[in-house]
């Protein structure tokens, strides 16, 4: 399941922001063999997004979103949704963080 948190982006600057995943103990997750992808929409059903830079860390459990300026300058003002997803070694997709 996903955890939910809303993200604030100004527009026309840079955006960086890292969850670290962990277990129920508070211990991070290691993410080794993990890739990420995530993007921005206007509605959940847009045909049009912006991708996410995703860095993953492995042995943090960090997860890292970046938008350059020119993406976040692109971007109409205005409220969206996004969701990052990991995807580990066996390609099983699971969604990690969603919000708007």
């Amino acid at each position: 399941m996903a955890t939910k948190a809303n993200l604030k982006i100004d527009q026309g600057t840079d955006y960086l922001t890292s969850v670290t995943l962990t277990d129920d103990d508070g211990v991070a997750i290691s993410l080794a063999g993990y890739t990420g992808a995530g993007q921005i929409r206007k509605y959940y059903t847009s045909t049009n997004a912006v991708d996410f830079n995703v860095t993953v860390t492995a042995n943090t459990g960090t997860v890292t979103l970046q938008l350059t300026s020119a993406q976040t300058n692109a971007i109409e003002a205005g409220r969206y949704v996004y969701d990052v997803e990991l995807t580990d070694s066996a390609n099983v997709v699971s969604r990690v963080l969603e919000g708007i």
